[in-house]
């Protein structure tokens, strides 16, 4: 079992580095209203000075595919993250403007009806991932807040669970991603506020125990 950990909601090259040089293979800029809102100029800015090895996603909120194509190729992105109910026309259109190489991750929330509508997604073959977040009333990404873990993964045991890779986001933190992934055994592991002293400001050693807790529980799950 392997795991892919992104660190998002970045806002400087900093808290970039940190991620890259602690083993995440992803980092992501939000570029949608949030504290952690950043500039495609500023992304560009750090995106230059990474890694080619460390993937570069893209969180976008209800933006049309010409805006969302245009802020991959001015910030040199591999991936984004659509958090927003984008079709698979939406889908399409990137994956035949971008390439094969596009990491799309496409953000379910956990509420009622989730699992029919995580069947419905894994029929689009151009989604990567489907990331489990969840949301609150003020906002869809990045709430501190986790969802039921053990009932999401019940769910998802069906032909829906696997069909796609998932991504748990979600309140997780250095603490409690053990647990999610254990109940979970997903692909991947979304981390934002967890990892923080402040909205787009990351705590060093924070971003250091989740990496280390996360790869913990993956070799753990593949003992048993």
């Amino acid at each position: 079992m392997s795991l892919w950990i992104k660190i998002c909601g970045n806002t400087s090259l900093q808290d970039a580095l940190l991620a890259a040089e602690n083993g995440a293979d992803a980092i992501g800029f939000v570029f949608a209203p949030s504290p952690r809102r950043i500039s495609a100029r500023e992304a560009e800015a750090i995106v230059s000075r990474l890694p080619s090895s460390l993937e570069k996603i893209g969180v976008f909120v209800d933006s049309p595919a010409e805006e969302i194509e245009s802020t991959v190729r001015a910030c040199g992105l591999d991936g984004v993250q659509l958090h927003f109910n984008a079709g698979s026309d939406v889908t399409a259109s990137l994956r035949d403007r971008l390439g094969p190489d596009l990491r799309i991750l496409r953000v379910l929330h956990y509420a009622a009806g989730f699992a029919e509508e995580a069947a419905v997604l894994a029929q689009d073959t151009n989604i990567d991932a489907l990331l489990l977040d969840s949301r609150t009333a003020a906002a869809v990404g990045g709430t501190g807040f986790a969802f039921d873990w053990k009932s999401a993964a019940a769910s998802l045991s069906g032909d829906s669970g696997s069909r796609c890779r998932i991504v748990v986001a979600g309140g997780l933190t250095p603490a409690n991603v053990g647990d999610a992934i254990a109940s979970l055994r997903p692909w991947g592991v979304d981390v934002v506020s967890g990892v923080e002293v402040a909205p787009g400001r990351k705590d060093p050693e924070k971003v250091r125990a989740f990496l280390v807790n996360a790869r913990a529980a993956v070799a753990a799950a593949t003992e048993r």
